[in-house]
C-alpha cells in the first residue's frame, strides 16, 4: 500500500505571505509582458485594424449583394407586369451580381432632356433630338428610363463602417492595438498564472504543468480563433438579415463593431478554459467524475444558458459557443478520470 512521508509536503509548504510575494511577482511579470504585447500591437495598429475589419466588411458586401438580386426580381416583376421594358434579365442580373461582385443604383432619366443634351456635343444625336417638354406638358413616371449605374462591391461606400467623432478614429486604433497585445501575450500571462499555481503543488504534481500549459493556451487561441473566424460573419449576415427584414438602413459604426470584436474572441478563448477548470474543482475536492456525469443535463443547460448571456443571444453564435463547451464538458471529464486527484506515483512511494 502506497504512503506518503511528512518529509515529502515538508517541501512544498509555503507561508501566506510567501504566497502572496510570489502572486505578486507573478502578477508584474504578466502585466509586463501584455504591456510588451500591446506596443507590438501600436506598432502594427494599421494592419490590425484592417484585420478586425474585414468581417464586419466581407458580412456588409454580402448582405448588399443579396439584397441587390432581391431588389432587381422585385423591380423586374412590377415592371413586367405594368409592361414596362426591362434593361436586364433576372440571370444576367445574378450573373453581375454573385458571380462578378458588382452592386447597382436605379436613376430615373427624361430621354428627352437626354437626347437634346447629348445633341449639343454630338451632330448625330442632334438630328433625333427632339423639342424640349412644352410649359404645359405632363411628364409621368413611365415616361422616365431606368439608367443602371454598376460598381464593384469593394467601392460601395455602405461597406465602409463610420465613425461619428474625432477621437473615435484614435480610440479604435488603441483598443485593437489592445486586443492584439491581450493574444499576442496569452502564452505568457498563462505561463505566470500556472507559475503560481504550481508553486502550491507538490513535486509529483508540478510535472503536469507542462501539459496543462500549452492545453491552456491552445484552448484558449482555439476560442478565440474560432470566434475570428467562424462566427463573425455568420453572426453578421443574421443580425443584417433581420435588420433588412424591418427595412432598417444599416450604418454600422466601427466602435460599436470593436466592442464586439473584443469581448466575443475573449468570452470564447476564457470559456474554452472549462476542462481545466473541472480538473481545478476536482482536485479541490467540490467534485468528482462521478458528480460530473450524474449533473450532465444540468451542466449543459447552463452552458446554453451563459452561452446566450455571453454572447449576442443569436442562434447562432449560442450555438457555435454552445455545442463546443459542451463537448469541452465531457472531454474535462475524461481528463479528471485520467488524472484523478490523490493518484501518487511511484516514486512517492515507500
Amino acid at each position: 500500500m502506497l504512503k506518503r512521508d511528512e518529509d515529502y509536503f515538508k517541501d512544498t509548504t509555503m507561508t501566506f505571505g510567501e504566497h502572496l510575494e510570489d502572486l505578486r511577482a507573478c502578477l508584474v511579470k504578466a502585466v509586463l509582458g501584455l504591456a510588451i504585447g500591446v506596443g507590438i500591437g501600436l506598432y502594427f495598429g494599421d494592419y490590425i485594424v484592417k484585420l478586425i475589419e474585414d468581417p464586419l466588411v466581407a458580412a456588409l458586401g454580402d448582405f448588399y449583394l443579396t439584397e441587390a438580386t432581391k431588389t432587381y426580381a422585385e423591380w423586374h416583376k412590377e415592371r413586367t407586369e405594368a409592361g414596362l421594358p426591362v434593361p436586364y434579365t433576372i440571370k444576367q442580373v445574378e450573373h453581375l451580381v454573385r458571380d462578378r461582385q458588382y452592386l447597382f443604383e436605379i436613376r430615373y432619366l427624361d430621354p428627352v432632356q437626354l437626347l437634346i443634351a447629348l445633341g449639343d456635343s454630338d451632330p448625330r444625336v442632334k438630328k433625333l433630338a427632339p423639342k424640349p417638354h412644352g410649359p404645359d406638358a405632363v411628364v409621368e413616371p413611365k415616361d422616365l428610363v431606368p439608367a443602371f449605374f454598376w460598381h464593384p462591391v469593394a467601392e460601395d461606400e455602405r461597406i465602409s463602417p463610420t465613425v461619428l467623432s474625432v477621437q473615435e478614429g484614435f480610440m479604435i486604433w488603441f483598443k485593437a492595438a489592445c486586443v492584439f497585445g491581450i493574444v499576442l501575450s496569452s502564452p505568457w500571462v498563462f505561463y505566470q498564472i500556472w507559475a503560481f499555481v504550481a508553486a502550491g503543488l507538490y513535486p509529483h504534481e508540478k510535472k503536469y504543468i507542462h501539459v496543462f500549459l500549452p492545453f491552456s493556451i491552445g484552448l484558449f487561441l482555439l476560442g478565440a480563433g474560432m470566434a475570428y473566424l467562424f462566427v463573425f460573419q455568420p453572426v453578421l449576415g443574421f443580425l443584417f438579415g433581420i435588420s433588412g427584414a424591418l427595412g432598417f438602413k444599416i450604418d454600422p459604426r466601427i466602435s460599436e463593431w470593436m466592442g464586439f470584436v473584443i469581448f466575443l474572441p475573449l468570452g470564447f478563448g476564457i470559456s474554452f478554459q472549462l476542462p481545466l477548470v473541472m480538473l481545478f474543482l476536482e482536485r479541490l475536492g467540490i467534485f468528482n467524475v462521478q458528480a460530473y456525469m450524474q449533473r450532465w443535463r444540468i451542466a449543459i443547460l447552463v452552458i446554453f444558458v451563459l452561452s446566450a448571456i455571453l454572447t449576442p443571444a443569436d442562434p447562432y453564435t449560442i450555438f457555435f459557443m454552445a455545442i463546443p463547451l459542451t463537448v469541452l464538458y465531457f472531454g474535462g471529464v475524461l481528463l479528471c478520470h485520467w488524472l484523478p486527484r490523490g493518484r501518487i506515483t511511484p516514486d512517492a512511494a515507500e
